[in-house]
Order: structure tokens, then sequence, then C-alpha cells
């Protein structure tokens, strides 16, 4: 792996600000799904720091969240410099996270390569992903390239974008071939129906949008220049409060309800054409639902993936969760299929699999009745 020196302009910048509603009724708007240890024995957010340490130093590493998840997010990353960790007034979207991002690490260095990561995703083989951050993190040093990290689909899924690679590049002049493959990026897509994803997934052509960046402090402000000149103009102001927590907090508080709510896919990479895309063959989950759960535990016969003290007679293909903390008792079940039950100190929550992202809009009927509110 690299040494201090070699990482000591490196930045990442980890984006933390989601509510997770989809994993209701264990995620709430205080304790989302990042900050949650479903299934191992460290949070996702703790483990999203950990994969980047031997890349970026800990005083390298920012976590931009909101101001209801950011006591618990400096209680989880207690090695973490305490002016990292940085709470945005309100939700803007992805690009006025990036744009803040880009603003405080270039109050640390101007000449600063920056990585921006999702704080939520599983990813079990970390020298893998290592190995193409290292590399994607070299070349976006050496020339005004943005680079994302793909993923090679390994099934037709319709709940992520997709990226149309072109051919291989080789790699730069007077340097060493990448382990990682470097193409050009054709065309970003919408998710897709069904039909269209075993289309993309059959050519080898495509890769999983996996919503992770890394480009120079000087690329991306360029790019914001181009494509989104408010936010380039916000982004300038932010750099100039940076070095000083309080007077960045009190800018932000200001100028945060009038910034342009857009995603940095929309704002930036769907216009730039020096956009390249690393080819991420690694494992990879976002773990967008109760339902892909199911893929990181062991089935019963039947198809039931349980975490819980789970009996039941001719019930088949359901994902049991129990997530409390005392008087846990056994979930029993008969006869039930293809659904979705979690079970908390405080809630229980049954879903159809085929509904399970609907759970989002069960949130919202619960945050607007004064008696359920506190669940949210």
């Amino acid at each position: 792996m690299k040494t201090k020196s070699d990482t000591a302009d490196r930045y990442v910048v980890i984006m933390a600000g989601g509510r997770g509603e989809r994993f209701w009724p264990v995620s709430r708007e205080k304790r989302p799904k990042q900050l949650l240890n479903l299934l191992w024995d460290r949070t996702f957010i703790q483990q999203a720091v950990e994969r980047v340490l031997p890349l970026a130093p800990a005083k390298n590493i920012f976590v931009i969240t909101n101001q209801a998840q950011e006591a618990e997010i400096r209680k989880q990353l207690p090695k973490l410099p305490k002016a990292n960790i940085i709470s945005e007034p309100m939700g803007r979207d992805t690009c006025a996270a990036v744009t803040l991002g880009a603003a405080l690490v270039g109050s640390r260095s101007t000449t600063g390569v920056m990585a921006v990561l999702p704080a939520d995703h599983i990813i079990p083989d970390a020298k893998k992903f290592q190995q193409v951050l290292a590399d994607a993190f070299d070349l976006a040093s050496r020339g005004q390239v943005i680079v994302t990290i793909g993923i090679k689909p390994h099934e037709p899924n319709t709940g992520y974008g997709y990226i149309h690679v072109g051919d291989p590049l080789p790699a730069p002049q007077g340097v060493k071939r990448y382990k990682t493959t470097f193409s050009k990026v054709q065309r970003f897509v919408e998710k897709p129906n069904f039909e269209t994803a075993v289309d993309y997934v059959n050519s080898g052509q495509y890769r999983w949008n996996a919503g992770m960046f890394i480009w120079s402090f000087i690329t991306v402000t360029q790019g914001l220049e181009k494509h989104q000149p408010e936010m380039a103009q916000a982004c300038q102001r932010w750099f100039k409060a940076a070095a000083k927590p309080g007077k960045l907090a009190r800018v932000l508080a200001r100028e945060y309800p009038d910034i342009k709510k857009i995603s940095i896919d929309y704002a930036l990479m769907e216009h730039a054409q020096n956009v390249v895309v690393a080819s991420g063959d690694f494992e990879w989950d976002d773990l967008g639902s109760w339902t892909a759960l199911a893929r990181h535990i062991k089935a019963d016969p039947e198809g039931n993936c349980a975490v819980a003290d789970f009996v039941h007679v001719d019930a088949a293909r359901n994902v049991i969760y129990d997530a409390r903390t005392k008087n846990r008792t056994p979930i029993t079940v008969v006869g039930l299929r293809d659904s979705v039950i979690v079970q908390t100190d405080d809630a229980t929550m049954v879903a159809h699999k085929s509904q399970a992202q609907k759970i989002k809009d069960l949130v919202k009927k619960l945050g607007e009745d004064k008696k359920y509110k506190h669940l949210v």
C-alpha cells in the first residue's frame, strides 16, 4: 500500500446524510441505515472509514451529514477530527454536499485529490476496493479527468443506474500499467426496465453506477464553473470560510435554503466530457431495502432468511429480522410467503416483498400523525 507521504494529498469525503427510510422500523431519522450494524459488529459508516484509512489519513477524511445524525456520527467515529464532521443545515441533494466537500478539501490543499463515497455500502473485499481506489486516485492526480467507479453487474438489476463504457484506455505516458481497467464513459443511463437491464448485462458494456467519484479539487471546481456556475460561486464562498468551523456553519445556515436541489449526476456527471470509469470488479451491494438483506443471510430449506428466533409452518422465502434489545420472544409464522417481518422494541412492520419500496410511504404517513411521529 502507499506510504504516508503518498497519501498526504489524498482526501475522502463520505456522504452520510441519508435517512434510510426503507429500513424502518430499525432505521430512524436520528439513527438511519449508515449508523446501524444490521449484520456485522461495526456500522456501515465505521466500515466505510476503515476501508479508506490505508489510502488517506484520518485528518483527511470528512463526513458530511445532517444535524439529526451529527452527534451519533461523532460518537461512532471518535478518531476523526471534530472539524471533519460537518452537518448540512438541510438536505439539498448530492451536488450541494459535493460542493461543500470540495470547499473543505480545497481549504486544506488546492492540489488535493478527493474521493466522494457513500456511507452505507457493503464491500466485503476491502483490499480489492482499495486497489481500484488507489489507481483512481493516481489517475485523477495526473490530469483533468473525473473518475467514477462502475461495478461489474452480475444480474439485470433494475434498481441501479447504469454506465455505458467504451474501449479501455491506456495508462498515462510514463506510468506503469494500472491493475484497474479504465474506460471512457459513453453515457450514463437511468434505471432501466428488466428487459433493457438484461440487454445491458449480456452486452458486457455496462457497469452499475455506484455513486463513487474521484477527482482533483481543480477538476471538480472547473466542472462546476462550466456546468453549475452558481454552485461554483458557493464553493468559493465556503472555501473562504472552511478554515473556521463556526464561521462555515453560519455561512451554510444563511445560504443553504437558497441552494439549488440537484444531484451531482444531473448537475455534473451527465454533462462532463472528461469522465472515465474504473471497473469495479469487487463484490458490492448498496443494500437498498429489507429484501436485499436476504443476499447476506443464509436461508433455511424453504428460503426463509432470519435474524431472529424464528419458528414457522409452511412459510417460504420470507425475511425476518428481530432488533429487540429486551424481552425477545420467538417470531412465529404460519403459511406466509414472500414477506418481510421486522420487530423492534416499539414497532412491528410486515410487508410483502413486492411492496417493500413503499415502506418510505409508510414512514411518511407515520410522520404526519402526532400519535406515531416519535417512531420516525
